[in-house]
């Protein structure tokens, strides 16, 4: 008897989901890719203020530490601008290409035509917020990617896996490129001409990697894709009061907020630096260790995002992040105990801790990515359902909204870390390899690594009850918006004569009907 065919998300939901060619998706997150490269050049900019700009590195710290809150503030008033402009000729393209011009021109500028020219400081500052600004719009046309694509339940994980995949293999693939392969020419010094070569060799490749994003989303980059549920031009304006009103009004998107930006806070307490080294050089006696554990949990991270992507697309993404969030706490929970009933010295030299201790930690790191998964397609999610709710089109402002709040958030991230060190201690002097071990080290490397995160864990369980975009919501969603589209475009086909007056004003009482009732469905959560 032959095997029944495998039901599509479209015929199970009702919906003919909009979907996109495995290929063009993972293309398109070429993007990702492009923005990884310029990341680990950005990651060489202390060497360049100090040998190109003879800036000093505490100001220098400054200086990164203020543009960095200058890029959230930048990105909301660049996506109003983003959603509010319509190209028949391909609006994300065109801001890809632009935000990449720009700041690779920004680039070339500071490593390569303007370093050791005696420019000093106000020319570095100024060049580098037009980086920022060239960043922030390909960053937000790359973020809106995924939702114009598809918003098949199914396959909008799929987005964040190759997404992932980028993210993971691009950065470690032109670190070694820098480090092993232009650094020894330039006799192991990160000199003036070893920056300028690393940025024009970078910049080259990340244009191959954008004409591949361009190329992977250009059947999904229509005008039709970024359409308004809104019968008349005039109400389909997008202005600054949209993104007031999806501040108050959207409720699942304050939750989806608590939940990803307390998570994120953790991960930036747990990556600095100084967590690794009282971890794996001071508590477990190995500093490389860190480094290999890190490539090595590549590969498993990047199998437990496939994973996770398959099971946010059968169950949802509420489900998904609420089951994979208790995950986490378990493992995390589970290491806590561990560090606490041995002696950390004996981890390296026993067989069975070593196993008990890496195992715990690539199945914690592969939870939280499954978390990160489940994320991005929350995100999607409730950009349809602010479309269904207001009748207007935002991912430019969804994304932009949350990236704000996140780097506003997560840049305290290094000063939580800094404190709790101080409070042991260390004032003056960092943590070092050779240090001893003590008691005093490892509860804060446990606080920091492990009770921290489980206190973000916990916010996200809090505030999901409460989140309304579960599995059979959005099919909802999805559903009305279907509905509404075919009523637009019916009206649209009619004479063409102009609505009457009684026809506007039933048409204007009947969508406030509409956004009254998804309102009062928010405020009652």
């Amino acid at each position: 008897m032959a095997k029944a065919a495998k039901l599509t998300a479209s015929e199970t939901d009702g919906v003919q989901y909009r979907r996109a060619k495995t290929w063009q998706i993972a293309l398109s997150q070429m993007n990702n890719g492009s923005a990884m490269i310029f990341y680990v050049l950005v990651g060489m900019m202390s060497y360049l203020q100090n040998a190109g700009y003879g800036i000093a590195v505490a100001v220098a710290g400054l200086i990164l530490t203020g543009t960095r809150i200058l890029d959230g503030l930048i990105d909301p008033l660049l996506a109003l601008v983003i959603d509010k402009v319509n190209l028949t000729f391909g609006k994300l393209r065109f801001f890809l290409l632009i935000g990449w011009a720009v700041r690779s021109l920004a680039v070339l500028m500071l490593f390569v035509w303007a370093s050791d020219q005696g420019l000093g400081m106000g020319f570095f500052i100024v060049m580098y917020v037009i980086y920022i600004i060239g960043s922030s719009t390909n960053d937000i046309a790359g973020n809106m990617m995924g939702p114009v694509m598809t918003n098949d339940p199914r396959q909008r994980p799929v987005v964040g896996v190759w997404g992932t995949v980028y993210a993971y293999l691009v950065p470690t693939i032109f670190t070694l490129i820098s480090t092993v392969v232009i650094l020894p020419k330039h006799g192991n010094q990160f000199t003036v001409a070893m920056l300028s070569e690393t940025a024009i060799v970078f910049v080259i490749a990340s244009f191959v990697f954008q004409l591949l994003a361009v190329i992977g989303i250009s059947g999904a980059d229509k005008p039709e894709n970024f359409e308004h549920l809104k019968a008349r031009d005039e109400e389909s304006q997008v202005a600054f009061r949209d993104m007031w009103q999806f501040l108050r009004h959207n409720a699942p998107f304050l939750r989806y907020v608590v939940a990803a930006v307390s998570d994120k806070l953790a991960q930036q307490v747990g990556a600095q630096a100084v967590v690794t080294t009282m971890l794996y050089g001071i508590l477990l006696g190995n500093m490389q260790l860190g480094t290999i554990m890190s490539l090595i949990s590549m590969l498993p991270s990047i199998v437990f995002a496939i994973f996770g992507a398959r099971y946010t697309g059968r169950h949802g993404a509420k489900a998904a992040t609420v089951v994979w969030t208790w995950v986490c706490i378990a493992l995390a929970a589970a290491s806590i105990l561990l560090l606490l009933v041995i002696d950390t010295r004996t981890i390296l030299v026993s067989l069975p801790l070593m196993i008990a201790f890496f195992g715990l930690q690539l199945g914690l790191n592969g939870s939280k990515m499954c978390v990160t998964i489940a994320g991005g397609a929350m995100r999607a999610d409730i950009i349809d359902y602010e479309l269904d709710r207001s009748g207007k089109y935002l991912p430019a402002v969804v994304n932009a909204t949350y990236n704000f709040i996140d780097q506003l958030i997560s840049s305290l991230g290094a000063s939580i870390t800094l404190g709790a060190v101080a409070l042991i201690g260390y004032v003056t002097v960092m943590p070092q390899p050779t240090d001893e071990p003590n008691p005093a080290i490892l509860w804060v490397t446990i606080i920091l690594l492990f009770v921290i995160p489980i206190l973000g864990w916990v916010l996200t369980l809090l505030v999901m009850p409460g989140y309304r975009l579960d599995r059979q919501g959005m099919v909802e969603v999805q559903q009305r918006i279907a509905t509404r589209k075919a009523e637009i475009a019916a009206q649209e086909a009619l004479v063409g004569a102009p609505l009457t007056r009684d026809e506007i004003v039933a048409e204007i009482q009947h969508h406030e009907n509409a956004r009254r009732s998804v309102d009062d469905g928010t405020a009652s959560e």
